[in-house]
């Protein structure tokens, strides 16, 4: 099920925080938003001490005001629940609702999400607010929807205080019943770990080499992620109850949470924080590097969640705290180019992060679209162009959705098994990354799917689907890629391929395990490629020529089994020289692929050209690498965008009539791109 944002036109927006700007500076930060066509605001989500400055005393005068004000100017407002904030009377009241961290210490006040789940005096506490909030605004005609809480599981993903370890304790009882049934899943028997008491279970604690037993770890993973979603549940219960015409939402893409699941289960839509420079300052030596055009593989994740959502914080300027996240000034042009992503890949309302950057407190370097002096700069200027052309082409671009034929797949039990896994976890990350960029910069859109309940019509949509080291793999998943083989698509698997069970125990038999007779291989050897393990280079069988070291990480040495196995690559050195590393096989209609390292961008291209694989504009539209190529479009209508990521412009061959949407001129020949611009071709 993909929830998504209704919108019947781009909407533009902004985060703003009255309580922390004097009522006098209000009237005209609004006027000046409706001069910028923004008309969206988000307000509340960390102002509980104004809320309840003392426990069970309400107020919301300062609020009500805000309220009427931007209602007399037009904002719709999207209310947040401040439940990431606790303020220093509970937290001082109550200090069991306090998290702390693997050795015990506790997290103390002076942050934010500094609480834990599972309290229930913070549940209380919790539900109070939102029940109360709900009671006071649920007729204030200005409010269209909530926001639960703020990022669940940003700043801190693992939760250790008591209480935690207390929910975690009952959800392993309501998960395997007895103890019999938990030792046998955890493998207990293994350094005499055996349980004989439900009190002698816990959440991970600091071990001898920080090392605990992985399927608790496991099982940790997916406890977190559960409780995080039942802590949102109360909020949205009561929500759902009080306030049923407004919409509930909540933001941001953390660990430990299947967002998923928190979608389905209780969101209209899923919201997301955009902030393209965390791909750049936190990026890796890579050759060639994407960078901020990196942020679009975050983007696609979310998409796959709601196929049309809002980005609830989208960076306005440089970020940075007092102490770290230091960002340089996005240069002229990435902001409305980073706005433009967000749309790409499927947001129909954007807000900034934030109206006018804090003069106090933590984030004072984290850059708003208004600086300290509250006068006109080229921030403005940029989201002000931006509010423009929204106005112009928004009621054509919202509802539209973004298309792809080739899907990267993920899944949750794998991203969280392989944090602790170094046999399998950084494999992926790897993969994903080379086959995201390759993919970019041949101008093939791409999709990012996570497995959970799809059916065979659902993975058909894609002509090629992409998994690259699923180490957990059921016998179920297993059945389901087989049939979509079967049916004519291609599926590419790499290195550590299905031989885990769901439980993490390893299978006792050939890998890649369940899927071992649809690719007609076995893995007769292995060998992480680590210490004084040389990378290997391939010898491609179709033209015999080398590829410098390019078989990473992990080398699987294939045995074929099948007759109509090919083998479309030998590795070239060590012991296993001239072994099969890759192969290729016919089945039913379709064909699998089974590559025995971690994917590099060298073997991502030789595989798109032995697979065929190209632009879906090739035919008509010629851009260089430096441009993202995407595609949104409804029944009517096909919106092709072009952005541009270099410092400089891109020469690009159109060689059909295409009308530019955001200049409505029609476009043929030659033409440019400017640095940092956007082009988007109907």
């Amino acid at each position: 099920m993909n929830k998504s944002i209704q919108l019947d036109s781009l909407q533009l927006g902004v985060c703003y925080y009255p309580e922390q700007w004097s009522d006098s500076l209000w009237e005209d930060d609004f006027k000046r938003m409706k001069d910028m066509n923004l008309s969206h605001i988000r307000i509340g989500e960390f102002a509980w001490s104004i809320f309840e400055p003392q426990e069970g005393v309400y107020d919301f005068d300062l609020f009500d005001r805000v309220l009427d004000l931007a209602h007399q100017y037009g904002l719709k407002v999207i209310m947040g629940t401040p439940t990431a904030t606790p303020p220093a009377w509970l937290t001082q009241k109550y200090p069991e609702v306090l998290n702390a961290t693997i050795e015990g210490v506790t997290y103390q006040h002076g942050m934010r999400r500094h609480y834990n789940y599972s309290s229930p005096k913070y549940q209380e506490l919790c539900a109070n607010i939102t029940r109360q909030m709900a009671n006071h605004f649920k007729n204030h005609p200005a409010i269209i929807g909530w926001q639960i809480d703020n990022e669940l599981n940003c700043e801190v993903s693992e939760f250790y205080a008591e209480a935690d370890h207390i929910a975690f304790r009952q959800w392993v009882q309501e998960r395997y019943h007895t103890l019999e049934a938990l030792n046998q899943a955890w493998g207990t028997v293994f350094w005499s770990q055996t349980y004989t008491d439900w009190n002698q279970v816990y959440l991970p604690r600091l071990t001898t080499a920080h090392s605990p037993n992985p399927h608790l770890a496991l099982d940790e993973k997916r406890f977190i992620s559960d409780n995080t979603i039942a802590f949102a549940r109360i909020q949205a219960d009561i929500l759902r109850e009080i306030a049923p015409h407004h919409w509930i939402t909540t933001n941001g893409l953390f660990g430990h949470l299947d967002s998923h699941a928190l979608t389905e289960e209780m969101l209209d839509f899923f919201s997301y924080d955009s902030y393209p420079q965390f791909s750049t300052i936190f990026g890796s030596d890579e050759p060639k590097p994407l960078l901020d055009r990196k942020w679009s593989q975050n983007l696609s994740v979310v998409r796959n969640i709601s196929n049309n959502f809002c980005i609830m914080e989208q960076q306005a300027g440089p970020g940075g705290w007092v102490n770290r996240m230091n960002m340089p000034a996005p240069r002229p042009g990435q902001l409305r180019l980073w706005t433009y992503q967000s749309v790409l890949h499927g947001a129909d309302l954007v807000m900034y992060f934030r109206w006018r950057t804090a003069t106090f407190g933590t984030e004072i370097y984290w850059h708003g679209l208004n600086d300290y002096h509250n006068q006109p700069n080229r921030r403005i200027q940029e989201a002000s162009q931006v509010g423009q052309e929204f106005v112009a082409i928004g009621d054509k671009i919202a509802g539209t959705t973004y298309q792809a034929d080739i899907a990267i797949v993920k899944d949750y039990d794998n991203d969280w098994d392989g944090e602790y896994d170094i046999w399998h976890g950084p494999l992926t990350g790897k993969s994903i990354n080379a086959w995201f960029k390759q993919l970019q910069y041949q101008h093939i859109p791409t999709d990012i799917i996570y497995l959970r309940k799809q059916t065979l019509a659902e993975l058909q949509q894609y002509k090629v689907l992409i998994y690259p080291h699923a180490a957990i793999m059921s016998e179920q998943t297993a059945t389901l890629l087989t049939r979509y083989v079967e049916a004519g698509g291609t599926l590419i698997l790499g290195a550590r391929t299905g031989y885990k069970e769901l439980s993490g125990h390893c299978r006792m038999a050939p890998m890649p395990g369940p899927v071992a007779s649809l690719c007609g291989i076995s893995v007769a050897d292995f060998t992480s490629i680590t210490g004084n393990a040389q990378v290997p280079g391939l010898r491609w069988q179709h033209n015999h020529h080398h590829i410098a070291q390019v078989a990473e990480l992990f080398n699987d040495i294939l045995q074929v089994n099948e007759d109509d196995v090919e083998v479309l690559a030998t590795y070239t050195s060590s012991y296993y020289e001239e072994a099969p590393a890759l192969t290729q096989r016919l089945y039913g209609k379709g064909k699998v692929l089974y590559y025995g390292a971690a994917f590099h961008e060298e073997v991502v291209d030789e595989l798109l050209s032995i697979l065929e694989i190209s632009s879906p504009v090739a035919d008509w539209l010629e851009v260089p690498e430096q441009v993202e190529i995407g595609i949104r479009q409804n029944e009517q209508h096909q919106y092709i965008f072009l952005l541009n990521y270099s410092d400089q412009e891109a020469s690009i061959q159109i060689k059909q009539q295409r009308t530019d949407v955001l200049t409505d001129t029609i476009i043929e020949g030659t033409t440019t791109i400017p640095a940092y611009g956007v082009m988007i071709l109907q």
